[in-house]
């Protein structure tokens, strides 16, 4: 948290610098974001090696317009994951348009799984369980609820910045989100994930 911190404060001297070639710049660059981005691909993609594609393929699009980067309209965190929400939303909408054979696998032994509060082993296996859960009904969303679940209940962006991202009406955002939410917990109910 504490380098997220010093990237926000001082980004438009890290692009600067990556920009010119500093690979230590961009390497600071990738290692504050790539958890957050992969993160983001993963509950597009409900699959590891998927997301790590995408991943890469997000920071390989963010080197090469690291020049557009304007710190006067934003900190570098901002511009960030706008680009990678748009590139991530981008690929799941092609993705939706050319389907193929792919079966989504445990993020369990990836490296950017989430931390256990506790640290029980049956609590983390517990976590780990509900958290696999909990995206197996994700999955089974429509894709236009799904998206604006991932970005308002996940993601945590506000109305407006959904609407910026999926260029749709307010309106048809807070529906998305709503009508996803209801069949959110009526998928997790029949899964017996949930008992309410």
């Amino acid at each position: 948290m504490e380098a997220l911190k010093a990237v926000e404060n001082n980004g438009a001297d890290l692009v600067r610098r990556a920009r010119s070639g500093d690979g230590v710049a961009w390497e600071e660059i990738v290692t504050s974001f790539s958890r957050r981005i992969f993160n983001l691909a993963y509950r597009f993609t409900s699959n590891v090696n998927a997301a790590e594609d995408l991943t890469q393929e997000v920071f390989i699009r963010i080197y090469k317009t690291l020049d557009q980067y304007d710190p006067k309209q934003g900190d570098l965190s901002n511009w960030l994951m706008r680009l990678a929400r748009n590139l991530i939303i981008d690929d799941y909408r092609h993705r939706l348009r050319n389907p193929q054979n792919s079966m989504a696998d445990a993020v369990d032994d990836h490296t950017f799984h989430l931390r256990a509060v506790g640290n029980s082993a049956h609590k983390e296996m517990e976590r780990r369980e509900l958290a696999a859960q909990v995206q197996e009904g994700i999955d089974k969303l429509p894709p236009d609820l799904k998206t604006c679940v991932i970005l308002r209940d996940i993601e945590e962006l506000s109305y407006q910045e959904i609407v910026d991202v999926l260029k749709i009406p307010e309106g048809t955002v807070k529906s998305r989100i709503n009508r996803g939410r209801i069949e959110l917990a009526k998928i997790l109910r029949r899964m017996r994930v949930v008992t309410i």
